[in-house]
């Protein structure tokens, strides 16, 4: 299990993730820890911790090919507490190298990045879905702005940061808008004590824009060489 690590930082923007290593399935597997601090609200799609809070942490944690587990959320968890998270947080997960990921920074907003695309495909597919069929979640974003944003504003972000997503699979020539199993996570400074939150983060509003353009450039450079 991973080793506990130093006190969080604190700041106006998202630190440098930690990188854990641990042994599991008899594989070596790694995961990327960020503990920003208090005062961040997320909006996450993800297993653990989804939905729209204050959130002190995000683990990104890599697991073994033929992930089979039933209860990914409570691994999350003891991942990250075994690592000294605390308090409420986001995990997610991916079968992706996650110590290859990539970092952008566009005026204040930044984006890191872990993609794996041997599966993907289009999200508007015939068919159904299969649960458990794809590896889990193989482009995991994890995103900041250093402003706080309202609860709609913080779902035009991750509305944002997936439309630049798909932009940056397209450009790089991939016939896909992502994986089956993509994730997500938008953190946001939580609004002062009688101060404005930003109620738009499109992609043409002021962060929004930062954020996409951060967005685009870490998938880029995330995605794996042609080959």
């Amino acid at each position: 299990m991973p080793a506990l690590l130093p006190p969080p930082r604190t700041g106006h923007r998202l630190p440098d993730p930690e990188r854990l290593t641990r042994r599991e399935d008899g594989e070596r597997l790694h995961a990327l820890l960020w503990r920003p601090g208090p005062g961040w609200r997320m909006a996450s799609s993800a297993v653990l911790g989804g939905g729209i809070g204050e959130r002190a942490w995000v683990l990104n944690a890599q697991v073994a090919h033929g992930y089979r587990r039933t209860d990914p959320a409570r691994h999350l968890a003891a991942l990250a507490h075994a690592a000294g998270a605390r308090g409420p947080g986001v995990g997610l997960m991916t079968a992706a190298d996650v110590s290859a990921c990539a970092r952008a920074h566009d005026g204040g907003a930044d984006a890191v990045v872990t993609a794996g695309i041997s599966v993907r495909g289009w999200a508007a597919a015939p068919g159904d879905g299969v649960p458990g069929a794809a590896p889990p979640g193989t482009i995991n974003i994890v995103a900041a702005v250093p402003v706080a944003l309202s609860d709609a504003a913080l779902v035009n972000a991750v509305m944002t940061a997936t439309e630049a997503k798909v932009q940056a699979l397209l450009d790089a020539g991939l016939d896909c808008s992502g994986t089956p199993t993509d994730a997500v996570c938008v953190a946001a400074r939580a609004p002062q004590a009688g101060g404005d939150a930003h109620a738009f983060a499109g992609p043409r509003s002021e962060w929004g824009a930062r954020l996409a353009r951060a967005v685009h450039r870490a998938v880029r450079s995330a995605l794996p060489a042609p080959g």
